[in-house]
């Protein structure tokens, strides 16, 4: 078993399904997928095989990471549900991280960490308070805001480089972490109820 403590991190927020595993401080593999459906069918075969490739098996994990959005629903669902599942299989911790505290992780001084939104919008991050609910507002609207406060809107980072970062990230909270991951969902599900009456049942 590996002396450091080992960490498996993913992220399904978006149109990809993306992981890494950090040892210690040291990332030993990660890896992108970029599709817009089947990541519920490609998660665990992916973690499987960059477990194999790692020489390590589920058993010597440490704690698990998972990208909680804010972004596509079901994506975040599916990564949610499964990091909630293994660390009850396996009895360890598992720590939610948002978007914005992934791409603050990565970001550089003088940017505005944003993630894309549908309908030509951005999830807005707090520069300076990352753990922050994102505001959804316009692209121009974001990048206004982004330069008021003297910094430039970064709204384009590589998924293997978010599951690092949810990596690293995780490796900081696990051992103080009381709470199970849940879903960050910022604006409402596009699909609502039906407003048709529900058919007459006859009996």
């Amino acid at each position: 078993m590996p002396s450091d403590p080992l960490i498996l991190a993913f992220d399904t927020s978006a149109a990809y399904c993306a992981a890494a595993l950090l040892s210690g401080d040291r990332i030993i593999t990660s890896k992108a997928e970029d599709m817009t459906r089947g990541q519920a069918e490609r998660l665990m075969p992916l973690l499987e095989e960059m477990l194999a490739h790692a020489g390590v098996g589920w058993r010597d994990l440490t704690a698990i990471g998972v990208g909680v959005g804010p972004g596509n629903f079901t994506g975040i669902r599916i990564a949610v549900s499964a990091a909630r599942g293994l660390a009850l299989g396996l009895d360890v911790p598992a720590v939610g991280v948002s978007g914005c505290e992934a791409r603050a992780h990565l970001a550089a001084p003088d940017t505005c960490p944003a993630i894309p939104a549908p309908r030509d919008m951005v999830y807005l991050c707090n520069p300076t308070d990352p753990a922050c609910v994102p505001q959804l507002l316009s692209v121009p609207a974001a990048t206004d805001k982004a330069q008021q406060d003297g910094r430039h809107l970064q709204s384009q980072v590589s998924p293997q480089a978010l599951a690092e970062a949810i990596a690293h990230i995780t490796a900081r909270r696990w051992q103080t972490t009381n709470h199970p991951p849940a879903p960050l969902y910022v604006r409402p599900a596009d699909a609502a109820p039906s407003r048709n009456a529900p058919p007459v049942m006859l009996d």
